[in-house]
């Protein structure tokens, strides 16, 4: 059984039969709606994070009492595991990358450092050698930049832990930084 209203049943005379009484909307004046640009994949959070982090190095001097005495470098998290921190001392986790502060004053090596951190966190590095020098060629202050990099890593949230290498590594002329995973 066929229903007489169906679609297939109407000619195209039916259909202007229908329409007979209608009129034309005039154009309207209204504008199109306006297309926002997409915003940037850039990650603006992180971004301001790591510019509020470089301006409050720059505000807060650094406190001799916070730095170990002697020859070796070291700072280990809270909850870092007494296995992991062995193996970071015993430099048995695999070095990704590394960043060399040889010659460089102690603001481009601040500067140099805030930016090799950057590089690993966008990279998902995990362990790296940053290489700061025995300080031979200070003057009677000692290794400035050595002391300078012991408070900076310190300060930065994505430093899990770090300690000076092992001798084939630059010994206490580089550091292992092990890093936060983001």
């Amino acid at each position: 059984m066929k229903r007489a209203d169906s679609a297939e049943d109407e000619s195209p005379q039916d259909f202007s039969t229908a329409l007979a009484g209608v009129r034309r909307m005039p154009p309207s004046d209204r504008l199109p709606p306006v297309l926002k640009p997409l915003p940037s994949p850039q990650p603006r959070q992180r971004l301001l994070d790591d510019i509020a982090v470089m301006a409050e190095l720059l505000q807060e001097p650094l406190n001799p009492e916070d730095f170990e005495s002697g020859d070796t470098l070291g700072y280990r998290g809270e909850g870092i595991q007494d296995s992991v921190w062995k193996k970071l001392r015993r430099g048995q986790f695999r070095v990704q990358a590394e960043c060399d502060l040889h010659g460089l004053n102690r603001e481009d090596a601040r500067l140099e450092i805030g930016r090799f951190l950057i590089h690993c966190g966008a990279h998902d590095l995990r362990c790296v050698r940053v290489i700061h020098g025995k300080g031979n060629g200070s003057p009677n202050s000692g290794p400035v930049i050595k002391r300078a990099l012991d408070g900076w890593l310190r300060k930065r949230k994505e430093v899990l832990a770090f300690c000076s290498a092992r001798a084939h590594d630059g010994g206490t002329g580089a550091v292992y930084v092990l890093l936060r995973a983001c």
